[in-house]
Parts: structure tokens; C-alpha cells; sequence
């Protein structure tokens, strides 16, 4: 039964709460041992967090995921975790973590508390409406970034980095859909009502849009940034989150993938290794200005 509900909890995909990491990161303060310790606990905290989101979302999805090739094997779809379990862990989870969530600071418990109310209205409700689906589960990102901020008192996040989270989230989301138009075929709209109303044509249009106004925004925020290097050199990260963006979109395109992000970014090693170059890049840039002059 525990493992039934680690599982269910899903922590693979506590990886998209490194956002949290963002505002400190970027505020190039990340060597600062209580703002490191702060944003450590508000990553924590949101584990916890999106893990009773998960708990929610499949026992309101139950059934449907009983109709999906790959969901039908989530714990409580198939029978391993009993709801009433499930419900109870739910309960325990956005207890502590709310708790713990205004124990940190009164506004990272304030965005900590939006996170919950805007992801459980999506599992009941905004999933099922065309559109603002992957708008909602950009701005559940969003508040990821902005939580990370908030609990270490960030004074120099570029607004720029808020406009390509965003962004960030919608190319994911919306190629999430896709692939999910895609597995189920003609069965989509028996899995999620907002289905039906997309299309491959249509996805493939604002998954171009995105791109093009991601790469846009974030070339502004390397040369626009007041914390940046006054040479720029934040710039040369740029090829990376180009590269970066071309992969994925070959990943989902050419390979078939996309339903699961986190696992596209953990298990491509040409992926990984240009994560691991564009923070190298960052890193240096904000960290050791000196360097590039």
C-alpha cells in the first residue's frame, strides 16, 4: 500500500518544482546559505504540495484513466491504492504542507495556498476547457516561480524570467496535448472533454507561436536583466535554450514522446547535457562577472 501511494504521488514529477530554485538562481544569491535553506524548504514544500494535487487529480480522474492505454495502471485506477486511502493522504499532505507553507512566510504561504486552490479547480474543472487547460497549467509554473521568490525576498527577478516560465510551461503543456491527441485517437474526448476541441493542426500553430515568442522574450532578458553582466555574456546561453527547444520538439515530433516531460528531459542524454552546459553558462555569467570581462 505505501508504495501504491508513493507512486500516486508521483515523485518522478516533483523535477518541475525546481522552479521554485528560479528566483534565487537568478538573483545570483544562490551561494547564500539561509536563502539556499529557504528555497531547499519551499522546494520541499511544494513536493509535498503537488503530490496531494496528484492524489486529487487521480481519484477524480479514476474512471478515465481506466480508458487510458498508460493511466489505467496508476495505483488507483487499477485497484493497488483503496480512495479512501488516497483521500486521507490528500488531507495529510495539504495540511503539513500549507502548514509548513506559512511557517516559511505569510506570502510564500499565500502563493503556496493560490498553487492549491488553482491545481485542485483544475482537476475538477479547468481541464476541461479548451485553452485555458494549458494556460492553467502554465500558471501553475508561474506560481511556482513566483513562491521561490517570495520565500527567499528576491529584489532583482527580472519580470522577463515570469514571461518565459510562462511560455516555458505552454510549449510543454501544449505538446503534452498533442501526444495525448495522438495515443488516444478517436477515444480523446472519452478521456478529457477539452480534447475534442483540438486538433494537430491547431496545436502545431501555437506550439509555433510559443516557441518564437520564448526564444524572443528570454534573448531579452540576457541583454535586458539590471543583475546581468554590462558585456552581455549572459547571451551565450541563448544556443543552448535554442538547441534545447529544437530537441524537445524532435523528441515529441520525430520520436513519439511528450506525454511525460519530466521523463524526456531525465532520460535524453543530448537533453541533459545541454541543460547541463546552459547552467554551467548561467552560472558563470551571473556568478563570476569578472570572468568574462
Amino acid at each position: 500500500m505505501l508504495l501504491a501511494l508513493l507512486r500516486t504521488m508521483r515523485p518522478r514529477q516533483w523535477t518541475k518544482n525546481v522552479f521554485v530554485f528560479a528566483g534565487v538562481f537568478f538573483d545570483g544569491r544562490a551561494f547564500e546559505l539561509v536563502r539556499l535553506v529557504h528555497s531547499l524548504a519551499a522546494f520541499a514544500i511544494f513536493c509535498l504540495l503537488s503530490s496531494a494535487v496528484y492524489l486529487i487529480n487521480d481519484l477524480a480522474d479514476v474512471e478515465k484513466d481506466r480508458q487510458h492505454p498508460s493511466k489505467r495502471h496508476r495505483p488507483i485506477a487499477s485497484g493497488d491504492l483503496k480512495p479512501s486511502v488516497a483521500i486521507w493522504a490528500a488531507a495529510v499532505c495539504m495540511a503539513l504542507s500549507i502548514a509548513a507553507a506559512f511557517a516559511l512566510g505569510t506570502a510564500f504561504g499565500i502563493v503556496s495556498l493560490a498553487y492549491l486552490a488553482l491545481m485542485v479547480t483544475y482537476s475538477f474543472w479547468l481541464k476541461n476547457i479548451v485553452i485555458i487547460d494549458v494556460m492553467t497549467i502554465a500558471m501553475g509554473f508561474v506560481l511556482r516561480v513566483i513562491a521561490g521568490t517570495v520565500a527567499v525576498e528576491v529584489t532583482r527577478f527580472s519580470p522577463w524570467l515570469y514571461v518565459c516560465s510562462t511560455l516555458l510551461a505552454l510549449f510543454i503543456a501544449i505538446n503534452k496535448r498533442r501526444h495525448e491527441l495522438l495515443l488516444l485517437a478517436e477515444g480523446a474526448d472519452n478521456h478529457r472533454s477539452s480534447l475534442r476541441e483540438y486538433n494537430l493542426e491547431f496545436l502545431d500553430t501555437m506550439t509555433s507561436l510559443v516557441t518564437a515568442t520564448l526564444l524572443a522574450s528570454y534573448s531579452f532578458y540576457t541583454f535586458s536583466a539590471p543583475n546581468l553582466p554590462a558585456n552581455h555574456s549572459m547571451m551565450l546561453t541563448i544556443p543552448f535554450v535554442l538547441y534545447g527547444i529544437f530537441r524537445y520538439l524532435y523528441l515529441v515530433h520525430a520520436r513519439g514522446l511528450g506525454g511525460a516531460p519530466e521523463e524526456i528531459v531525465l532520460s535524453d542524454k543530448p537533453m541533459l547535457v545541454t541543460l547541463a552546459l546552459w547552467a554551467l553558462t548561467a552560472g558563470l555569467a551571473l556568478y563570476s562577472p569578472m570572468f568574462w570581462q
